[in-house]
């Protein structure tokens, strides 16, 4: 073969494999844009991002964070798209071995919003890969003739404990008109 069948073969390949990684990170997070009478929220899941890597982190008393950045972007034809807000939200465990107690904080733009300890597995997996109604932005800020959709990007450390296989991060997205 010659050297540039080789590299349009491995171009290919790489492309495919991008491809189902790209159909993998879209499958293990949910998100839900609320526009309500106010404001914009969103509400977002990744439970399947819960894997038994993170579990064996958790467990062995690694802080484990999950990391949730949030952007609010409008659809612009033939130029970038504009971002109109974001927050990070960033959640803890910390897992005490001794007491088998989990430690939990959430903090959103770097601001700690809520904390709380508990023994209940379940809870801390719904802590660490849920989030229900995130404020982003006043309605009266948007344009109701143009398109918008919220994205958001996932990470988890330590770096080990991956959400997609050999990835250190999933993103995923979800449109919406704005109707008055």
């Amino acid at each position: 073969m010659t050297r540039r069948k080789v590299l349009m073969i491995w171009s290919v390949a790489a492309c495919l494999a991008a491809g189902a990684l790209v159909r993998a990170a879209d499958d293990t997070l949910r998100i839900i844009p609320i526009v309500s009478k106010d404001d914009v929220v969103v509400s977002f899941d990744g439970t399947e991002a819960y894997t038994d890597d993170v579990r064996a982190a958790i467990a062995s008393g690694l802080q484990t964070t999950f990391t949730y950045e949030v952007e609010l972007r409008m659809y612009v034809p033939t130029w970038v798209d504009r971002t109109i807000a974001s927050s990070v939200v960033s959640v803890s465990d910390k897992y005490d071995n001794l007491t088998r107690r989990h430690t939990l904080s959430r903090t959103i733009d770097g601001r700690v919003e809520q904390a709380s300890v508990t023994e209940d597995e379940a809870v801390v997996m719904r802590w660490l890969t849920s989030f229900n109604r995130l404020p982003l932005i006043p309605t009266s800020k948007l344009d109701q003739t143009r398109d918008y959709y919220v994205r958001v990007r996932a990470r988890v450390r330590p770096r080990g404990t991956s959400l997609v296989g050999w990835t250190s991060g999933i993103s995923g997205q979800a449109k919406f008109t704005f109707v008055p």
